[in-house]
């Protein structure tokens, strides 16, 4: 029965229930909208990263690791600089190994639910929040935005889009993207040894050992185009931030921008299909061992503000006062 219910509870935290045909999604608000938990009824899938076993505190910690969480100003930012065209501000460097910024602070503020409904073809869900003088980030990032996701299940599958706008008369940087971790293995019970991952890219984007782009642009590899050809395995072995820029995928001889993860034992595919403002893709799997991966699209690259780079090779946007960015993703399967 299609469904959504504004009251439910999952790990005792007031979150968001969607159900339509073959597909169950629940978003916590309070946690920043993230996606706690994806489902493919039928086919007995486990989209996103999750455990019956963690609690809401494990998750509370370790935010980026666990579901669909949306970050705003994500990976990292040199030093906690970031420059705009009309000023520099110095965020926490909360990645004290490597010295960066980390994942800005959008994913763990609590959002407000602005609509809820049941609608003929989908359950639809928008959520938002508000940077302002309130917030405890406002000394170190003075520009008032408001960012709002909403989610829509239907049987075409679970699709966010992201809307930020911006309430300042300063400039807004513009960088967006999800920590997808996506689960390993896909099917209830099944091996991880049988996914694979098909990434379309067309270069390498070089970092340096913090993690932070050269601003150099190689050619594929051999093992790069494991991603393009779909042969790449991504659990199991180390995967480290691989960044490369995107381009068209094919999926069933028709033009697809996005990934596609297939499981080889079942037959099983997921696919995230993004819209084109997702010019990047960043892929790491935290070590390998853990029975997720993140397969992340990226608006811009890392530390993307302050490269030397023209925009349309990084990705990089600025919004004036009052203008408005908004981009989306799907998630279905087969």
């Amino acid at each position: 029965m299609n469904k959504i219910d504004a009251n439910y509870s999952m790990k005792g935290v007031g979150c968001v229930l969607l159900e339509w045909g073959k597909y169950r999604a629940v978003i916590s608000p309070q946690y920043g909208a993230s996606v706690w938990r994806m489902q493919d009824i039928e086919n007995n899938m486990e989209i996103f990263r999750y455990s019956d076993s963690c609690t809401a505190a494990q998750i509370d910690k370790a935010r980026e690791i666990w579901g669909l969480p949306t970050l705003y100003l994500p990976n990292r930012f040199d030093g906690g600089l970031l420059r705009t065209s009309d000023g520099e501000y110095h965020l926490p460097v909360n990645e004290k190994k490597l010295g960066n910024h980390l994942h800005g602070w959008v994913h763990k503020r609590a959002h407000t639910v602005e609509r809820c409904e049941l609608l003929e073809d989908r359950c639809l869900l928008t959520t938002s929040f508000t940077h302002d003088k309130n917030d405890e980030m406002y000394g170190c990032f003075p520009v008032d935005f408001k960012i709002s996701y909403t989610f829509e299940l239907s049987d075409e599958g679970l699709k966010q889009t992201v809307e930020l706008k911006n309430l300042s008369d300063k400039k807004l940087p513009v960088s967006i993207c999800t920590h997808t971790c996506i689960n390993a293995p896909l099917d209830i019970g099944g091996k991880q040894s049988g996914l694979r991952l098909s990434v379309p890219i067309t270069e390498r984007c070089v970092l340096d050992r913090r993690c932070l782009p050269t601003e150099k642009l190689l050619p594929l590899t051999y093992r790069d185009m494991r991603y393009k050809n779909g042969s790449m395995r991504p659990v199991l072995h180390q995967i480290s931030n691989d960044m490369y820029t995107a381009c068209d995928n094919e999926l069933d001889g028709k033009p697809f921008y996005g990934v596609i993860i297939t499981d080889k034992s079942t037959g099983h595919r997921l696919c995230n299909e993004v819209s084109k403002e997702y010019k990047f893709w960043n892929m790491w799997n935290d070590r390998g061992g853990n029975g997720y991966f993140c397969p992340e699209p990226m608006t811009a690259m890392i530390n993307s503000a302050n490269l030397s780079l023209p925009h349309d090779v990084s990705g990089y946007r600025e919004l004036s006062e009052g203008e408005t960015f908004s981009c989306w993703q799907r998630f279905f399967t087969e």
